[in-house]
């Protein structure tokens, strides 16, 4: 029987058995993470750079970019390791790390999310108070209460699962910290304090989810209502990425935490945690980017500002030398 206090690292779940598919993970997790770190820099730096962007809605989806790398960052480098050298180690305060990290960009992302519904329900049903309740103002309160109350959640949830006495060795069953793999090595009564945790957790994404079905409901009732096609079609267009968005993270997250024990196996553990914290932050830069007319005609001007950036740069380094 061990304890925490002698554990010094944990055993993470390797992605293949054979070196080749080792390797063939590492080109897989590459290509996204690039793609990830591509796709949300290039909304990031066009939201910020581009005047015309700063509205509630692109202010808000920089945000979203931002916890976006911060989860793929998060989880995937590690892997990545892992897969290149054949190990599966991680140490004890970097998996503590590495949970709290996850849990403050996780918890950020559905609370961001939510706010957006509620920027596309004013939008669309209160077109006449937009201004006065998504000011400035009010979308930086609304953006930091989403960073505060992500920190203090994820800050609670770490601090209280690695307060708990480990007896069940250290192997995980995830290719990453987890908590609910953590709490499966705790032999400790006291882990019920982590599962009301939970269970708090729950009721408070499920009171997020309410508020998105909500919402969603009064757009399309007021969408529907709208005389001209082209005026549902132009409705639509703007809700279509963030529901696109919400579906693939939420159906994901949830069939991944709620899915029964009977269908359970670690290659679809696997797969589904893969799913819902790896593949969202690649893919939605490319949602918003393909659906938002505005995004889209932003980012060659700044590819091509970019680009005379550069030259000018290397013009003036070739006069210095």
């Amino acid at each position: 029987m061990s304890n925490s206090s002698s554990i010094s690292h944990f055993l993470l779940l390797p992605l293949a058995d054979t070196r080749q598919l080792q390797l063939l993970h590492f080109c897989l997790f590459l290509g996204i993470t690039l793609a990830a770190l591509l796709g949300n820099g290039l909304v990031i730096c066009t939201v910020a750079c581009g005047h015309h962007l700063h509205s509630p809605m692109f202010f808000f989806l920089l945000h979203l970019a931002l916890t976006d790398l911060g989860s793929i960052l998060t989880t995937v480098p590690k892997a990545m390791h892992n897969s290149l050298w054949d190990t599966t180690t991680i140490s004890y305060t970097g998996c503590a790390a590495q949970v709290f990290m996850l849990a403050f960009f996780l918890g950020s992302e559905v609370s961001l999310l939510t706010i957006m519904c509620y920027d596309r329900y004013v939008s669309i049903c209160k077109p006449l108070h937009y201004g006065t309740l998504l000011g400035s103002r009010a979308c930086a309160h609304m953006a930091a209460a989403a960073w505060a109350s992500a920190f203090l959640y994820s800050l609670l949830h770490t601090a209280n699962t690695f307060s708990l006495p480990l007896c069940h060795g250290n192997t995980l069953g995830q290719f990453f910290c987890e908590i609910p793999h953590i709490l499966k090595l705790s032999c400790s009564h006291s882990k019920l304090r982590e599962l009301g945790l939970l269970a708090v957790s729950a009721c408070l994404a499920f009171g997020c989810f309410v508020c998105m079905v909500f919402s969603y409901v009064q757009i399309f009732r007021a969408v529907l209502r709208i005389p001209s096609e082209q005026g549902r079609h132009k409705a639509f267009s703007t809700c279509l990425p963030h529901l696109a968005v919400l579906s693939l993270f939420l159906l994901t997250a949830t069939f991944a935490y709620l899915k029964p024990s009977s269908i359970s196996s670690p290659l679809l553990d696997l797969s589904l945690s893969v799913l819902y914290s790896v593949v969202p932050p690649a893919l939605n830069p490319l949602i918003y980017s393909l659906r938002s007319q505005e995004l889209k005609a932003a980012i060659p001007p700044l590819l091509i500002s970019l680009e005379l950036e550069q030259q000018c740069l290397c013009a003036e380094l070739g006069q210095i030398r």
